[in-house]
């Protein structure tokens, strides 16, 4: 294992001689929190956001924010125009899927300014692929749900007739047609009617789609596993936590968590990322099923930080940083060991919504949720020190709830309008 020797401040010279950190997707909540944590460590931050506007990119601990297309050519011709411009060789940090798989794709034409922590394209490929990955780890014995693909309604139907439910129906990847129609990552079907109903209303919008058992289980038994692994695929960095509250409830993303012990999810990462010969940051969600006790794979991200890396770095182990000090050739900063001490992560608003929606369903008293929220945490967005991307979300949400609010008392005068002539009261 690589030297675990902490910088020094006199080292580091708070940004002084560092390389810097080229930040790619910081309009969104993993872009923010990835420039916040490296500044803090006194790297040099330099931003690159689809739009400049967004909540997230107005973060103060960027040196220069610049705006490309992550997702697209148009990111690698903005990094080869600033790569000359830089003092030295700089540190790639994509944030989101897409620009993880655009920097990997073009990586021969960035070498000469940056560096990069990241596996041969097509293992990035095929753990980005849900249904390569699938068949990937049913060939290698790692636990997946049961998967059908859908390429037309014949394929539904017969999945239909073979799956046990509830199921959940997504595309193996994002396409433009899914995002354009939705922001769902996932519907959930619970019987064979609704499961079809939800795929003739989904089937246009990507050529094929893929459907999965549900694995039964509360938002606290998804556990997720953050690691880096350097260049010999060696794991330097392993942190694992769980959910306890997402939103939306049970197909949507973390806005709650915390550090817990699971050495079940923490093997399976490992065998899986060390079988493709991993390098760079990585990600593995696992659900136990609260009938069997059985863990299986949800899905991996991989090249990237994620949601909740932060809260490794709440929890005492430097995650990114490592990644960034290995891909510089820079000491590593060390402890990378779990103490796990329970420390938490919080998404503020959005945990304040799931809050709310199991208070209203009588799943969640006001003890159960302060137990839930006490104690050492990291913020998904909130920062004393770096304040507006915060107030920029609940400014925004505010005017998301005044429009929704606007919409609704239309469509209930215009229900109410024709009542009588239905015959019913409300």
């Amino acid at each position: 294992m690589a030297s675990s020797n902490r910088l020094s401040r006199d080292q580091r010279g708070d940004g002084v001689g560092l390389p810097p950190a080229i930040v790619v997707a910081l309009d969104n909540m993993t872009g923010l929190q990835t420039a916040r944590i490296l500044a803090r460590h006194g790297v040099p931050v330099i931003g690159i956001a689809n739009d400049r506007t967004h909540y997230c990119a107005k973060t103060r601990v960027c040196q220069q924010i610049l705006e490309a297309h992550t997702g697209s050519e148009a990111l690698i011709e903005t990094l080869e125009a600033l790569g000359p411009t830089l003092p030295q060789k700089a540190v790639l940090v994509p944030c989101s899927d897409m620009s993880v798989l655009t920097i990997s794709r073009y990586r021969d034409r960035l070498h000469e300014w940056y560096h990069m922590s990241l596996p041969e394209h097509d293992t990035i490929e095929m753990l980005m692929d849900k249904v390569r990955f699938c068949t990937y780890a049913q060939e290698h014995g790692l636990p997946v749900p049961k998967m059908f693909l859908l390429y037309n309604r014949q394929d539904a139907e017969a999945a239909a007739d073979a799956l046990n439910y509830p199921c959940i129906l997504k595309p193996p990847m994002k396409t433009p047609g899914w995002e354009a129609n939705s922001k769902e990552k996932v519907y959930r079907a619970m019987s064979r009617e609704e499961f079809l109903a939800v795929y003739d209303r989904c089937s246009n919008w990507a050529d094929v789609l893929m459907v999965q058992e549900w694995v039964e289980g509360k938002d606290s038994d998804l556990y997720s596993c953050n690691v880096y692994f350097n260049a010999q695929s060696e794991p330097l960095v392993t942190f694992v936590a769980r959910k306890l509250r997402q939103w939306p409830p049970e197909t949507g993303t973390s806005c709650l968590g915390e550090e817990v012990r699971n050495d079940v999810v923490l093997e399976e990462t490992i065998r899986l990322f060390k079988s493709v010969n991993y390098q760079g940051l990585g990600y593995v969600e696992m659900k136990r099923d609260e009938r069997t006790g059985k863990h299986y794979i949800i899905e991996p991200n991989i090249g990237r930080p994620t949601g909740r890396s932060a809260i490794a770095e709440a929890g005492g182990v430097e995650l990114v940083y490592t990644m960034y000090c290995d891909a510089a050739g820079l000491p590593l900063p060390g402890p990378y060991v779990q103490q796990y001490t329970g420390v938490k992560w919080i998404y503020l608003r959005r945990d304040f919504q799931s809050a709310l929606h199991y208070w209203r369903r009588g799943e969640l008293t006001l003890r159960d949720w302060w137990r839930s929220v006490r104690g050492r945490k990291a913020y998904a967005i909130f920062s004393w020190s770096d304040p507006v991307p915060f107030l920029a979300d609940l400014w925004r949400s505010a005017g998301l709830f005044v429009r929704r609010g606007g919409k609704r008392a239309r469509s209930d005068a215009d229900a109410s309008s024709v009542t009588p002539q239905l015959g019913g009261s409300m």
